[in-house]
């Protein structure tokens, strides 16, 4: 990926920004026409559609030549296109570069990280991606970056959002990086039931959507191992618990087999990483509903680009036992029929790339049609946003992007989004 230069995001951003305030593209009443529409719901295309919008939702989905055109609509013809729902991506840091990592990370401040939240956001909206889970932000970071975007300060996807991640002290949660006399570690650390809850309470009072927690240690983190479960079953029970009170849904960072059990009984909404699953795992995340996020494409990042950006040595060498394994069970456990939803770990690798994932996930097991619905209508689902985004159909908002070409034929072009819609607002074209 060529890295843009500051006059180029600059000017982006101003164009995103004259775009959002004071374009003609800022239509009340629009009518899309195109050559095929991904219909996520009964997972088949429809050729020669025509979607008409009004006020920022759909208002009805037809045939082209089945349909006439009412007087006063504004007209976008996507002749050679394919229209899809605003993709969705359920694990991203949009404060987090890709390119410090490790000790690096000790030298960005909070308002720093910031910065690379509204940069960040911008690129992930223009990928075609229109909400996003950011599952994991030091001061609350995301929270302010979610308001900011829907009051219109910035440009950005919709933005559901964690807030400090919960964890053990020294686990994967924790900033394991510096020695005692420091005594520093991460916000969202609590240990034993009752802390537990105090901090779900805590990030609710500030802002989060979602709870995310770490179960198990994590390649990225110094010092844990990877496949080690960290919060007990009691302690996980309590976290649930105390979030489905408040109608939050609960996000378990998981690569350990006994962690993502432990978690699933727990009752999490969503496992991430999933990478050592067994049989058992598998058969419970079925049984349970519970989604797995499993980020396939990342390894690849870590292991080609991890030294030069600052992933330590021993991160690396937890990589290599694990991307591997998560490959193939991801395709077990698509083969099994479990819940999918596409979570790709960006800010480990650059935002805007996020569109990766898409031809791993058909590589290792997937159709084409079951990557989009697990970046469309099941991550809609897992949020408990089904009503409103997640598919175009009539009533929900129109967040449409379009590709050139068939994705079906060629998941990859979804790399290339050519034109975005949120709430019928065109953000690229």
């Amino acid at each position: 990926m060529i890295k843009p230069t500051l006059n180029y995001l600059l000017g982006s951003l101003l164009s995103a920004t004259l775009i959002l305030f004071s374009s003609p593209l800022l239509s009340q009443s629009l009518i899309i026409k195109a050559d095929r529409l991904i219909d996520v719901e009964k997972g088949l295309s429809v050729e020669n559609p025509l979607v008409l919008i009004e006020d920022g939702v759909i208002k009805r989905v037809a045939k082209q030549g089945n349909f006439d055109i009412p007087e006063g609509y504004e007209v976008l013809d996507l002749s050679g296109h394919t229209l899809l729902p605003g993709l969705i991506d359920m694990h991203v840091h949009l404060s987090s570069e890709a390119t410090n990592h490790g000790y690096k990370r000790l030298a960005i401040s909070q308002s720093r990280s910031t910065i690379y939240g509204v940069k960040n956001a911008y690129l992930t909206l223009m990928a075609g991606f229109t909400t996003v889970r950011d599952v994991g932000a030091d001061g609350y970071i995301d929270v302010a970056l979610r308001d900011a975007i829907n009051a219109g300060d910035v440009p950005g996807p919709r933005l559901y959002v964690s807030g400090p991640p919960l964890g053990v002290t020294g686990g994967h949660c924790d900033n394991n990086l510096l020695p005692f006399e420091y005594a520093v570690k991460s916000e969202g650390i609590a240990d034993g039931p009752w802390a537990v809850r105090a901090k779900v309470r805590q990030n609710i009072k500030y802002g989060a959507d979602v709870i995310k927690f770490c179960a198990t240690g994590g390649v990225l983190s110094k010092g844990t191992k990877v496949g080690v479960q960290q919060y007990s079953q009691i302690e996980m029970n309590a976290l649930v618990e105390e979030a489905k009170l408040r109608g939050l849904t609960v996000a378990a960072h998981a690569h350990g087999t006994n962690g993502i059990k432990a978690a699933i009984n727990a009752g999490v909404t969503s496992v991430e990483h999933a990478s050592f699953i067994d049989k058992e795992g598998i058969k419970l995340a079925k049984e349970n509903g519970t989604y797995l996020s499993m980020d396939i494409y990342v390894t690849e990042y870590i292991l080609s680009e991890g030294k030069k950006v600052g992933i330590l040595q021993e991160s690396l060498d937890k990589e290599r036992t694990v991307g591997g394994k998560q490959r193939e069970n991801f395709k077990k456990a698509v083969d099994a029929g479990v819940k999918m939803i596409f979570g790709s770990d960006a800010g480990v690798y650059p935002h805007g790339d996020n569109a990766r994932q898409f031809s791993r996930m058909v590589k290792f097991g997937m159709t084409p049609m079951q990557a989009i619905q697990a970046s469309t209508l099941n991550a809609a689902t897992a949020l408990g946003k089904q009503d409103i985004i997640g598919s175009i159909t009539i009533g929900k908002l129109a967040d449409i992007i379009a590709v050139k070409g068939d994705p079906i034929k060629d998941i990859s072009i979804l790399e290339n989004v050519a034109v975005v819609l949120k709430e019928g607002i065109i953000i690229k074209q």
